[in-house]
């Protein structure tokens, strides 16, 4: 697949086999980039979107840090460049559990997945665009990390969920504060209420009730696609004068309100 005539860029994105991942893979794809695609079966059988040349599948367990050097080195090999790594990939807290409740084996696998993994793969990745250079011509080049509304808003039942998705929100800020002289810029988006597989095994009508309260201000469930296109223009550069700040997709759910 290397070309290295090939001028579109490239972007990773974790995840990115269902739900929100796909969403932002596809709206990649759309926006003219190359993906590569990181989830976790070894064999999956990709969504017709991502069966064209633009798009290839690596399967890696991203808590598996000792695997992200060589997956990165495959990719890069593979499509000759690297310019934006999308941090999807991450667990809910399943079954839900009162924060009184909550084992240590639940909470350290929250951090695992959603926060170490995710850090020390943005780590990597950043070292590999620093040791490639300036881009010859200019390209915009970005770290976007999907957090969630529980980044901010408190959810007393997945509370390690809440504390790996606000620490996500720090760690954005540190990369952003490091490698902005470097030229690379580093972004979180925060998804409000999403319809996605992942929502959909709550197992409660917590999001029916406070869509139908008027709590959002925007009165319906988000989709994939608003986060894609969120990512696609970040990607672009289309915001060039911004790094390390929450990008909200919820619809006004952040409004604060007293009622």
């Amino acid at each position: 697949m290397s070309d290295m005539n090939d001028v579109r860029p490239v972007a990773i994105v974790t995840g990115g086999l269902q739900g929100l991942g796909l969403g932002i893979a596809e709206a990649l794809i759309g926006g003219g980039f190359r993906v590569a695609v990181i989830d976790l079966p070894d064999e999956p059988l990709l969504p017709d979107t991502l069966r064209n040349d633009a798009c290839r599948y690596y399967p890696m367990d991203i808590a598996r840090i000792e695997r992200h050097a060589d997956v990165l080195a495959a990719i890069q090999r593979d499509f000759g460049r690297l310019d934006c790594l999308v941090n999807n990939a991450g667990i809910a807290a399943r079954p839900l559990t009162d924060i009184l409740d909550l084992d240590a084996a639940a909470f350290d696998r929250s951090v695992d997945i959603n926060l170490r993994g995710t850090f020390f793969l943005t780590q990597a990745f950043a070292n590999r665009l620093l040791a490639s250079g300036a881009a010859d011509p200019p390209v915009y080049r970005s770290i976007i990390t999907i957090t969630s509304m529980a980044a901010e808003i408190v959810f007393t039942d997945r509370s390690q969920y809440c504390v790996t998705k606000s620490a996500l929100s720090m760690m954005t800020a540190l990369f952003a504060s490091r490698l902005a002289p470097d030229g690379i810029h580093v972004h979180e988006v925060r998804p409000g209420l999403m319809r996605t597989p992942m929502t959909a095994s709550v197992g409660n009508d917590t999001i029916k009730r406070l869509l139908a309260s008027g709590r959002v201000p925007i009165p319906r469930w988000g989709e994939a696609a608003d986060v894609g296109r969120t990512v696609l223009s970040l990607a672009s550069g289309a915001l060039p004068y911004m790094t390390g700040q929450p990008i909200w997709v919820a619809g006004g759910l952040n409004i604060p309100r007293i009622l």
